[in-house]
């Protein structure tokens, strides 16, 4: 059985604020947010365990025990961590959010030949906005998740995410967009450990899942056959069958719809070719896909839109920065130089091309050194 949130019961665990500050610790049923919680409440915090129900009734059975932080055994995983921790638990609906902000999104861009981030959507409008303000509604101080990242407050005076301990985990990308005051009421502890450490941890504390594999899909997307979940949801108009052409628009074949494809991609195409061709271009009012060879992706300039500023309150419209900019979760960074590029947009021009630049991902600078993000934006070019 789900157990869902009273929040007259709860706000009541909240009192004696005197004494302890009260944090709402996310809870994914994942080995990282479970020792948030356990580590928080041994540094003598009032913890609050809460795993958000995103889920639809119609495919819970679908990611019970594949969706990651999505499924139901999310629920069964954190509410025994929350038993051997010795925290209240529950469960709050965050349905009407999580399709608004992640589901629609994500497939309304996929529509439109782009490649979103759903980790993103939902962290700026889930987990920041819903989440944290039902926390402040029941009276708790700060907001807690098992992210690899740390928060930091600059000379400046402004709050910024900044890196973790460990580079292999650094979570820090997929956080760019969260405000000032969601900084100043969040919690990030595991940025301060390394993956094994934090898995010694849970060892040491006895929490149940201490061995639990890491989730690598798109949560509600657990057997990553985007194209397929897209079709099946409500209101979507997908894009039919249109042609492959070359980078001077000659005709190759027919492909099965842009929703199946992304800028970079090489597998899957159907292609015969006699050396290895790429996505390298997704246009949505022709379903046009261009397809060339691995030096048509590169790229020196990238642009974005919908920025967000986080160590820097933004840029004059003549000023330039030297930055350390990343255009995907996993790129590892490449420095150049960040301004604006009018009509609310930046751009920043790279020392050297990256590659791959996918409309839809984030484009997301840091200060020189790659150590505290500065803001970032959507890529539109």
């Amino acid at each position: 059985m789900v157990s869902y949130i009273c929040m007259s019961r709860i706000g009541n665990l909240c009192g004696n604020k005197e004494m302890k500050k009260t944090v709402v610790v996310g809870m994914s049923g994942g080995v990282d947010s479970s020792v948030c919680a356990y580590l928080l409440k041994e540094q003598g915090y009032d913890v609050i365990g809460v795993t958000m129900q995103i889920w639809r009734p119609e495919n819970a059975c679908d990611v019970s025990y594949n969706g990651g932080c999505c499924g139901l055994s999310a629920v069964d995983d954190a509410r025994r961590v929350a038993d051997v921790i010795g925290i209240p638990y529950y469960v709050m609906d965050f349905r009407e959010e999580f399709q608004k902000y992640v589901i629609d999104n994500f497939t309304s861009q996929y529509v439109k030949g782009r490649t979103p981030n759903p980790c993103i959507e939902c962290n700026r409008h889930v987990k920041w906005e819903a989440l944290l303000q039902k926390a402040r509604d029941i009276g708790a101080d700060y907001l807690a998740t098992g992210h690899y990242a740390r928060i930091t407050k600059l000379e400046n005076g402004r709050y910024t995410i900044s890196a973790s301990k460990t580079a292999a985990k650094d979570q820090t990308y997929a956080l760019y967009a969260l405000t000032q005051d969601q900084l100043s009421h969040t919690l990030l502890p595991i940025g301060e450990y390394e993956k094994t450490d934090v898995r010694k941890i849970a060892e040491e504390a006895g929490l149940p899942v201490a061995h639990k594999k890491d989730s690598q899909e798109i949560c509600f997307v657990p057997d990553g056959d985007y194209a397929s979940f897209i079709e099946k949801e409500d209101g979507v108009v997908v894009p039919g069958p249109g042609d492959f052409v070359t980078p001077d628009g000659t005709f190759i074949a027919k492909h099965k719809g842009i929703t199946h494809y992304t800028v970079g991609q090489r597998r899957g195409l159907g292609v015969a070719a006699g050396e290895r061709i790429y996505v390298t271009n997704i246009d949505p009012a022709t379903d046009r896909v261009t397809l060339g060879a691995d030096e048509d992706l590169f790229t020196s300039v990238v642009i974005a839109d919908d920025v967000c500023w986080m160590g820097i309150e933004g840029i004059a419209p003549d000023e330039k920065v030297r930055v350390k900019a990343k255009i995907r979760y996993n790129h590892g960074g490449e420095t150049g130089v960040l301004e604006s590029a009018g009509e609310g947009k930046v751009k920043v021009s790279f020392d050297k091309p990256v590659r791959a630049a996918a409309p839809g991902q984030a484009l997301v600078y840091y200060d020189e050194t790659g150590t505290y993000i500065y803001g970032g934006g959507t890529i539109v070019q």
